[in-house]
Parts: C-alpha cells; sequence; structure tokens
C-alpha cells in the first residue's frame, strides 16, 4: 500500500523556543536522517527566536510537517494551530489534545472524570509568598513531586522528601511559567507506554540511577536502564497499558504518544500524563518499544508520517 503522502515535501521541524530545544533538535536530525534514508523529499526548519515559523514552513514548499519540536509552542497545540491555519498536515495529536495533554492540571481532571487512576495532587497558588507555599507542600505531605504545570515531563521536576529540599524545588520549578503542581511521590517502578495510532505497540521499565527519570536520565546519563518488556506480571503489564491506552483515549490523542506511569509495589499503576511528541532520539523511549516489535527507526518515522492531519 502507497504512502498517504508518497513525493509530497516534507519538512522537520526542530529546535524551537522551550526548554527542551537541545532534545528537539537531537529529535529532529534523527527524523530528517531516517527520512532522506528512505528517499523523502525532506527538509528540515530550525526554528529559533529569530525566524517566523509560518515564514520558514510556507518558503520551503513543504506540503506535510513532521513536528519533531518537544515542550511549549509544539507539544501543546501552537504549531498544530498553525500548520491548520496554513492547511498543511501535521504529525501528532491535533489542537485540543495537544493543549490538554501539555496541561497537567487539565489532563488530571479529565483522567479524574473518566476513571484513570492518576496521583493525588494540589494546584500551588500562583503568586503566593514562598513561605505559604512551603506551608502547603508541608500540608499536603512528603515525600512528594512538586513540578511545572506546563512543561515538559522532565522539565523543572523534583521529588521532595525533606522539609528542607522544598524551597529549592519550589525555585526551580517556577523558573518556568505556568503554575506549580504538587503531586504524590509514588513509589515503585517507572513504566512508559508506546501507542501509535489508537494501539499499543509496548511499554519499557525504566531504572534510572538518578531518583527518578529526570532529564539528566532521559539525556545525559549512560548508566539509566532498560527493560523491554518490563520485569513486572503479565497482568500488571496489560492493565497499565490499558490504563496508557485509556488516558490517551481520554484526551482525544491521535498518531504516536508515550504515556508515562508509576506502578506501586504492589502492582498498582498511576497515569502520570501522556506525551504528545515523545523524543525521537537515539535513546528515547518510542523507538525502543517499536524495536521491540520488530519495527525499525525509519519506518517508525514513516508510520508517524503517515498519521499526520490537518486538525
Amino acid at each position: 500500500m502507497s504512502h498517504p503522502f508518497a513525493g509530497k515535501r516534507v519538512a522537520v521541524v526542530m529546535g524551537g523556543l522551550s526548554a527542551e530545544r537541545e532534545v528537539s533538535l537531537n529529535t529532529g536530525a534523527g527524523v530528517l536522517a531516517a527520512l532522506q534514508a528512505k528517499q523523502w523529499d525532506v527538509v528540515a526548519i530550525d526554528w529559533h527566536t529569530v525566524t517566523s515559523i509560518a515564514q520558514q514552513i510556507e518558503t520551503s514548499g513543504a506540503q506535510v510537517v513532521w513536528n519533531a519540536l518537544h515542550g511549549t509552542w509544539g507539544e501543546d497545540g501552537a504549531l498544530q494551530g498553525l500548520c491548520a491555519c496554513l492547511r498543511i498536515p501535521c504529525t501528532g495529536s491535533g489542537i485540543l489534545p495537544s493543549a490538554l495533554a501539555m496541561d497537567k492540571v487539565m489532563s488530571k481532571r479529565i483522567f479524574e472524570s473518566k476513571g484513570v487512576p492518576t496521583p493525588r495532587w494540589q494546584l500551588l497558588p500562583h503568586d503566593a509568598p514562598a513561605d505559604d507555599e512551603s506551608a502547603v507542600v508541608r500540608a499536603f505531605g512528603l515525600p512528594c513531586v512538586i513540578k511545572p504545570a506546563n512543561e515538559g515531563s522532565s522539565v523543572g521536576v523534583s521529588v521532595v522528601e525533606r522539609e528542607d529540599q522544598i524551597t529549592e524545588a519550589l525555585l526551580e520549578a517556577r523558573k518556568f511559567h505556568g503554575p506549580v503542581l504538587i503531586e504524590d511521590y509514588i513509589a515503585g517502578t517507572e513504566v512508559f507506554v508506546g501507542i501509535l495510532n489508537g494501539r499499543v505497540l509496548g511499554s519499557v521499565e525504566v531504572r534510572p540511577a538518578t531518583k527518578f527519570y529526570d532529564y539528566e536520565a532521559k539525556y545525559k546519563r549512560t548508566d539509566t536502564k532498560y527493560l523491554v518488556p518490563p520485569e513486572l506480571p503479565q497482568s500488571v503489564i496489560d492493565r497499565a497499558q490499558e490504563l496508557a491506552l485509556a488516558a490517551y483515549d481520554a484526551l482525544g490523542c491521535s498518531g504516536h504518544a508515550r504515556p508515562d506511569l508509576r506502578i506501586t509495589h504492589a502492582g498498582e499503576p498511576y497515569v502520570l500524563e501522556v506525551n504528545t511528541l515523545p523524543g525521537m532520539t537515539a535513546t528515547s523511549l518510542l523507538p525502543k518499544i517499536a524495536k521491540s516489535v520488530g519495527m525499525d527507526y525509519a519506518t517508525l518515522c514513516e508510520e508517524i508520517l503517515a498519521s499526520a492531519t490537518t486538525v
């Protein structure tokens, strides 16, 4: 069967203006090389502060966009809306699902409304004095996770186990835009589920040397362990994948995505969030999951391209 965008010019949009620019450039470089190797007419667009992304897309002659951006203005529905206005298909979920998935507060509210288990949480007052915020965290209870409510899954996140860590964690989260979220820390196993076009591809267990799978563990360390499939009872894996797909569906996602979960020592899964533009670097999880079911990196890139839409 022919590819729906066969013969079309593809623009791989990467870089961007978010805190995850560096990772996006790595994702974009990988996707670009893979599509070039498959003989696609493909161009790279590095969006940065002094350029107009709309002008870059139009000038490139692109007929479809492979969205390799991460974080704000790329993963949150902004680029998706622009592409819709330009009538150019774009990979990933649409405008509303992307925005909902990026907003951890809205995601949690939707998960709760659909019966998808997610850790207990509380939103910090946006303009509260630091002392008041610290008191709120202490009342919430430790250990907990403090993170920005509107950034990527590994940006500005701290696990707080002691009271003397609260102030630093709040300062780190406040470096980024939007409100701050407190969340129960779920002790147990980190599991990430790969989804493509409404179907679960598989899952991976991650064992970071750090406290949790943060930015450093994802992109800078070499001692993070990846287990595909997870070393968990099959019934637990099945339940985790069922909940991951339920979260994906609850937000209205399409195309590729990677829900993140924590699983307690008793085998109870909790959905943390859904990443609608998961990393596609050499160490990223979705390519690892795809490989475990016989799908190589280039084929995965082509399959994601095939899912591009204008909504």
